[in-house]
């Protein structure tokens, strides 16, 4: 039988601590230029930080994620470039990293080690170098509040929002969210999850879906209201695996989006097909957001445990890695 490493449990407990100990990596950054537009190059657990950061905050400038090996169009020489990888070998931001280097462009790396690092020491690139010992994934707070503490140096967030950012360490309870995420990951057993979000907060479902992937070795999709009423919902007149949808639900959305949400509950139960409404928890729009996010920690995480199999591990991954090494 595998061994299950366990670890990841006491990484979900200590999440909290995170955001500061990111934000003093980034204090030492600095930075002179004015910029038109902000380009994050990043994969995975590296690039949804900023998607969160442009669902908590309407900045002043546009910001742009960049999940590909080339620059995007709208990169020039105002352009704020920030490349994370939290492992410092992720092939995409590596090779865009170099396309900036070579087009002697401003940029800044976030990273806990690896070729990013190594890249960044030898261009002479302001470096924000966080902890390392950690699955990407779980790192979400580190690489957060480092891309908060740059936003802060150029102006686009006030003092009022890094205070924000530091109240989380008391304001989270990942502890008390365990039980929940164990009940939840017993009833997703050998069931396909399929996560519904508002809009608002589709980079949620978007997160979810990447930690039941990579946490349960489950596949996992996801989609937001109510783009897929006008779509997704009719594809299951002919439901052909076991899904399961969990819907989380804002309950201080527009009136018509809850109806919306509680009327396609109703269909697909119809339809024989298990739904759960969770709703995002209540107070400020970043303890929503993260303590939504540990709910997905702690049932991936369970889920993982149910199918007796290592939450850390992505050998697949790691694999496909490997031949792209030599491809």
């Amino acid at each position: 039988m595998e061994r299950i490493d366990k670890s990841m449990r006491e990484d979900i407990l200590n999440f909290p601590k995170q955001f500061k100990v990111g934000l003093e990596a980034a204090k030492n950054i600095k930075i002179k230029k004015k910029f038109e537009n902000i380009v994050v190059s990043g994969m995975g657990g590296s690039a949804w930080p900023t998607d969160i950061l442009t669902t908590w905050l309407n900045l002043k400038i546009p910001v742009y994620i960049n999940r590909t090996y080339n620059l995007p169009p709208q990169t020039n020489k105002k352009t704020l470039l920030i490349f994370s990888s939290y492992s410092g070998n992720t092939e995409e931001p590596i090779y865009s990293y170099e396309e900036a280097i070579e087009r002697k462009l401003f940029s800044i790396a976030i990273t806990s080690g690896g070729k990013l690092k190594e890249l960044s020491e030898k261009n002479k690139t302001p470096l924000i170098l966080i902890p390392s010992g950690l699955q990407p994934r779980m790192a979400t707070g580190y690489i957060f509040s480092a891309l908060a503490g740059i936003l802060f140096k150029i102006g686009l967030i006030k003092k009022k929002q890094i205070l924000e950012i530091l109240g989380l360490e008391k304001k989270l309870k990942p502890k008390s969210l365990e039980n929940k995420g164990k009940k939840i990951a017993k009833r997703l057993f050998k069931k396909i999850p399929i996560i519904y979000t508002p809009d608002k907060f589709k980079s949620l479902g978007y997160i979810w879906k990447i930690k039941f992937n990579e946490n349960s070795k489950v596949p996992a999709f996801t989609n937001y209201f109510s783009e897929l009423n006008h779509n997704e919902m009719n594809g299951w007149k002919n439901p052909l695996f076991n899904f399961f949808i969990i819907i989380l639900r804002d309950l201080e959305d527009h009136p018509r989006m809850l109806k919306r949400i509680e009327i396609t509950a109703k269909l697909l139960k119809s339809k024989k097909i298990e739904v759960l409404i969770i709703d995002i928890p209540e107070g400020d729009i970043l303890t929503r957001i993260f303590n939504t996010i540990l709910l997905s920690d702690w049932i991936s995480y369970y889920l993982a445990l149910e199918y007796k199999i290592d939450p850390n591990k992505v050998e697949i991954i790691e694999k496909f890695k490997k031949l792209m090494a030599t491809a």
